[in-house]
């Protein structure tokens, strides 16, 4: 087994901002990292390539399992091929 299928799935939760002042969007992150440092660091750095002004980061911890209903469960999936996995989904008022 490779080291990227002993490491768990990284999910960070917390909300965007495509431009400063626009309304936010919820956001879960995937991804494999060594450490929650450099989560975070990977996260951001995704999060900017994808065109996001603002980010606030609430939470982070490792997923237990597979998740059980897509969106999730795709970038679970690519989580564990490597990719750093962007869901985002429209906040409750």
């Amino acid at each position: 087994m490779s080291e990227s299928e002993h490491r768990p799935v990284t999910i960070i939760t917390g909300r965007v901002w495509r431009e400063k002042g626009d309304e936010s969007e919820g956001v879960h992150i995937m991804l494999q990292a060594p450490d929650d440092d450099t989560a975070v660091r990977l996260a951001l750095e995704a999060l900017a390539r994808e065109g996001y002004a603002e980010a606030e980061l609430d939470q982070i911890g490792d997923m237990q399992g597979e998740p059980d209903e897509e969106p999730h469960l795709s970038a679970w999936q690519g989580a564990l091929e490597g990719e750093i996995a962007i869901v985002t989904f429209d906040e409750p008022v």
